[in-house]
């Protein structure tokens, strides 16, 4: 068993990007806890939807909300999130979250097993969702992934919730 070093992750540490709707910034990676999680953080604008309905077949989240309001669908339970709730959304259950205040909101997202943060760093390589985005790209991200998208339930969501999809990037 390979002992990792020590580590402070200031406020400003990490690189950061945006995935189209939401950003994130990479705190904890798989390659430092062997695998176990990754730790990334996701700032969202006001009424920032951050993704379509989607689920994970490979890894948990845990969403810490740090400041601001988390909305989030959870199969067919809706709730709402503020600073220094938890949120568990287990893996194989379609679901996505969003900002539901007026102010900033950031989380921090505690993914298990890693790995997953692999495909936020490929998702802003590829400049993140928008109308750039090659479906076909974004498909075979998705299914290396093992994560399941349904882009059909956004203007639904959009409506349903009030949000904006996609969000703008925050300054940091």
């Amino acid at each position: 068993m390979q002992t990792a070093s020590p580590v402070v992750v200031g406020p400003q540490d990490g690189e950061a990007g945006f995935l189209g709707s939401i950003g994130v910034r990479f705190m904890i990676d798989g390659e430092r806890t062997a695998e176990g999680f990754s730790l990334v953080e996701h700032p969202m604008s006001a009424h920032a939807l951050a993704a379509p309905l989607h689920r994970h077949t490979r890894e948990d989240e845990y969403s810490y909300v740090l400041e601001g309001r988390m909305g989030a669908l959870l199969g067919d339970d809706v709730l709402e999130a503020g600073t220094g709730d938890l949120v568990f959304k287990p893996r194989n259950q379609w679901h996505t979250f969003w900002n539901a205040g007026d102010a900033p909101c950031r989380i921090l997202e505690i993914i298990a097993p890693a790995g997953f943060e692999r495909y936020f760093a490929e998702l802003v390589a590829m400049g993140g969702v928008g109308p750039q985005t090659d479906p076909a790209a974004l498909m075979e991200l998705c299914q290396r992934y093992g994560l399941e998208m349904d882009p059909t339930s956004i203007p639904g969501l959009v409506e349903r919730f009030e949000l904006r999809f996609p969000g703008e990037p925050l300054a940091s």
